[in-house]
């Protein structure tokens, strides 16, 4: 799906992209394992491997899987919904979110044997869907559960136009100004998650369902959003 290049949807983008960093900083504090991203846990694994230890590699697998299937989910749940209005397709999705956090922090308290793989599974799905859902705003691409991929794109994209000598534009280019503001709101995102987990533990990722919450009633007061395939 694409956002809309609405003001508030710059907003919204720095709302989803703190909490990729809240539940990804959260998850990596209570089970060692990013939640939000491939790349990590790819590291991850290849360590335990390494390490000849099996276990260890649980987390980092069943978290790429299932974060790479909420991406994939986030389009066929798309499809029965567009014959809904289709700005209700993000608070659809927040609201999975919501469930899904609220599920893994269930599931961690609740001293099952396999609680930290359903834990990651659950987060990482919940992280999945959001990835995929929303990917666009301000006319650029954007992803609000890691950084790397936006970061690389923008200073090739700025080194290619510093080499053919194409004019710059006086002060900070709308793009940049956007993506730093995406980057504060993630890292503050991941310094918030990880000290509400440290405080609160297991319960500190339901921080990230409150503004979840606040999002999706936000989303659904204001102006129909164009969402696009």
């Amino acid at each position: 799906m694409s956002a809309s290049d609405q003001p508030a949807d710059a907003w919204l983008s720095f709302g989803l992209a703190f909490i990729g960093g809240y539940g990804d900083a959260a998850s990596f504090v209570l089970a060692k394992t990013f939640t939000g991203h491939v790349t990590g846990n790819l590291v991850l694994g290849a360590i335990a491997v390494a390490a000849e230890d099996w276990r260890a590699m649980l987390g980092p697998l069943s978290a790429i899987a299932t974060f790479l299937l909420g991406v994939v989910l986030s389009v066929f749940i798309a499809r029965p919904l567009k014959v809904w209005p289709s700005w209700l397709l993000l608070p659809t999705i927040m609201g999975i979110e919501v469930i899904l956090t609220v599920g893994a922090a269930l599931a961690w308290a609740s001293g099952m044997t396999c609680r930290v793989e359903i834990f990651v599974i659950f987060v990482s799905l919940a992280l999945g869907l959001q990835n995929g859902t929303f990917r666009r705003v301000g006319g650029i691409s954007v992803h609000t559960t890691y950084l790397t991929g936006m970061i690389t794109s923008l200073i090739s994209t700025e080194a290619e136009k510093y080499v053919s000598g194409s004019p710059s534009p006086v002060g900070t280019p709308p793009k940049i100004g956007l993506l730093c503001r995406i980057w504060i709101a993630f890292v503050l995102g991941a310094g918030i998650g990880a000290a509400m987990v440290f405080h609160f533990k297991r319960f500190g990722i339901l921080g990230a369902t409150v503004l979840l919450i606040a999002l999706i009633l936000c989303t659904a007061k204001r102006s129909p959003m164009v969402l696009t395939t």
